[in-house]
């Protein structure tokens, strides 16, 4: 009886041992997601009161810019004051005040670009667009002109701080582009924007009434000037 057993136990240790079960497949993840793309950015908002088309808002920016630009002369013997009075360490006073030199021509070239983009939408277009051009300018130049009824140093102080709103040259570009792409329509005798020649002061229509003081805000970059008076550096 126990030679049964050792032989059973003997033949057990000849049996291979099973053998080893093979490694359980790894779960895979799941394939990354693909990322978005990356948006581009917002387009920047419109000025307030600004035509949303882009032949009207053409004219209003060539109406506002034509506004500001005309501010020049009368203000710049109070913006060299403030300059000059208020320093900052290491600055230069020549090249602070060159600064608005190069935004005056600059903004004469935007004019010439703008007045561009109007008349070659007038070219393509075989109704005409003038009536609404010019009542777009004359919006955007009306922007300053409560300018007319306030102390030169709080114009001064605003015009210091506005600049050219940025949807301004990209609504010229894709006008003119637009009208490109219509030259098969171009009328030869289409009526087209000649440059406004801005108003006389003295028919400027004067503020209703005047604005309370308020501490000066230097208006964004893409919204009209909100013109009021403001003390300011005396």
């Amino acid at each position: 009886m126990i030679a049964l057993v050792l032989a059973l136990l003997l033949a057990a240790q000849e049996v291979a041992a099973p053998p080893a079960q093979a490694d359980a497949p790894v779960a895979t993840a799941e394939p990354a997601r693909r990322a978005d793309p990356a948006q581009s950015p917002p387009p920047p908002p419109l000025p307030t009161g600004a035509p949303s088309d882009d032949y009207g808002l053409v004219g209003w920016c060539l109406g506002v810019l034509e506004g500001y630009l005309a501010q020049h002369d009368r203000v710049m013997p109070d913006v060299t004051r403030i300059e000059t009075t208020y320093r900052r360490p290491g600055s230069s006073l020549a090249d602070d005040l060159k600064v608005y030199a190069d935004l005056q021509a600059q903004g004469r070239t935007h004019m010439k670009v703008f007045t561009a983009a109007l008349q070659a939408a007038e070219k393509a277009s075989l109704s005409s667009l003038r009536p609404r051009g010019e009542a777009a300018i004359a919006k955007g130049r009306a922007v300053w002109a409560p300018a007319a009824n306030l102390p030169t140093r709080s114009v001064a102080q605003q015009w210091m701080g506005w600049t050219l709103p940025q949807v301004c040259p990209a609504a010229a570009e894709r006008l003119t582009a637009s009208a490109a792409l219509m030259g098969v329509a171009f009328d030869p005798a289409a009526e087209v924007l000649a440059p406004p020649a801005p108003p006389p002061a003295a028919s400027r229509e004067p503020v209703a009434e005047p604005v309370p003081e308020a501490p000066l805000a230097a208006p964004a970059p893409d919204s009209a000037p909100a013109l009021r008076e403001s003390p300011g550096p005396q």
